[in-house]
């Protein structure tokens, strides 16, 4: 119905109770898997206080890859009693352009990534409150008979103000909502996703911490930071490129049917299995992305660190578990950042090593995600940094992505 025909001020008042309700429904759905998430790492790893890394290191070997085998095993059976009986999962993008996300599907979905992603699996969380915030915009903009646009809008915005809700990072949260979801820079996308960002990001605070996601001193500027970032922007975008490729290869060949039954746990065993060298690389990324930023391991250890943790994600989406890939890029471009930046600094020493794993985080994440924007803000959300450390970020960013968007568009066309 044009807005001309309808009363403009029921109208604009019904699209303000709508948005509101939005911002508060993915801010509990937020809450509600931080909560879940937390109490599932607390119970599989035995620890009462300190962050997930601390749970790990802590933790011996042994239930390491018990709960890895545990992971396996509950994925498996969710999943594939979730695929044969349930209503087919509905993506978040698919859901912006239209499609009805079923209520029990989404909702089990999200739950059985929370569990396993608590359980120590390698594969981001930001997905399951991104299908959550979704759901709850679809379904409050068809009660409230909103037009296809309105719907479309606030689908997106109740995905970005879920992912604001989890991680604590409201712009981030709405840039993704409009670089990545919508792709679209106006007044009726701006002023939605911020307002469901903020709320959402309020209500989640209830229970989740407003410190920054990672702890990263105040970082500066130098003359050999700034040179780095135009030699590695390049480097990472490859870097970033071939991450998704391989992310991507592993889950367009995931198993389908009974044949996840045997995949996951063995896909999972082996990722526990290698938990006991590498124990950073259990969880989202945020346990390699801290050790990158605190440069607590030695170069080389690094980089094979972060080398094991993009296989093991991608093996992870491959055996057939749903997630994100946003933390796992992040830290395995912040722990390439301190390697290159390690190098470097040998040739011209004096720049942070930490200010490194930031520049090449946003970088590396930029290119996996397609989205600058949403990138650099995320980055700087995620480590409460100020504005000084922009400057060489945004010049990696520019490198890196011109070569993903150079030969990943001369690979989709197929040009030799």
């Amino acid at each position: 119905m044009p807005v001309e025909s309808r009363d403009r001020p029921s109208w604009i008042l019904r699209l303000i109770v709508v948005t509101i309700l939005v911002g508060v429904g993915s801010g509990i759905g937020g809450l509600l898997v931080s909560l879940v998430l937390h109490a599932v790492e607390h119970l599989a790893y035995g620890y009462s206080s300190g962050t997930f890394l601390d749970g790990v290191l802590a933790s011996s070997p042994q239930r390491r890859l018990i709960a890895l085998c545990v992971a396996g095993v509950l994925g498996a059976l969710g999943w594939w009693a979730l695929r044969r009986w349930g209503r087919p999962v509905v993506s978040v993008e698919r859901g912006v352009d239209g499609a009805r996300m079923p209520a029990l599907t989404t909702a089990l979905n999200a739950t059985l990534q929370i569990v396993v992603v608590g359980l120590g699996a390698s594969v981001g969380r930001e997905v399951a409150p991104r299908e959550l915030g979704a759901l709850v915009g679809g379904w409050l903009s068809d009660r409230a008979g909103l037009t296809a646009r309105e719907r479309r809008i606030l689908v997106a915005c109740g995905a970005g103000a879920g992912l604001a809700a989890v991680y604590n990072v409201p712009l981030g949260g709405a840039v993704f909502a409009i670089e990545i979801l919508l792709a679209e820079l106006s007044l009726a996308t701006v002023l939605p996703a911020l307002a469901t960002a903020a709320i959402a990001t309020l209500v989640a605070r209830i229970g989740v911490p407003a410190d920054p996601l990672y702890v990263v001193p105040q970082l500066s500027v130098t003359p050999s930071l700034l040179v780095w970032a135009v030699v590695a922007g390049p480097v990472l975008g490859f870097a970033a490129l071939g991450f998704v490729k391989v992310v991507d290869f592993a889950g367009d060949h995931r198993p389908r049917g009974w044949r996840i039954l045997a995949i996951m746990p063995i896909a999972f065993a082996i990722v526990g299995a290698l938990s006991i060298v590498f124990p950073e690389i259990l969880g989202n990324g945020r346990a390699l992305g801290q050790v990158a930023f605190s440069g607590t391991l030695a170069l080389g250890m690094l980089a094979v660190t972060a080398l094991v943790k993009a296989f093991a994600t991608a093996g992870t989406i491959g055996s057939g578990a749903a997630g994100g890939t946003l933390t796992p890029a992040l830290a395995i471009g912040a722990s390439l950042g301190i390697v290159l930046g390690g190098c470097w600094s040998l040739l011209w020493p004096g720049t942070p090593a930490a200010a490194f794993a930031f520049v090449a985080g946003a970088a590396f994440l930029a290119s996996s995600l397609r989205a600058p924007f949403t990138a650099v803000i995320l980055v700087v959300e995620f480590t409460g940094q100020g504005p000084v450390i922009l400057l060489p970020t945004i010049v990696a960013v520019a490198g890196a992505i011109a070569v993903t968007h150079y030969f990943g568009r001369r690979a989709l066309v197929g040009i030799d």
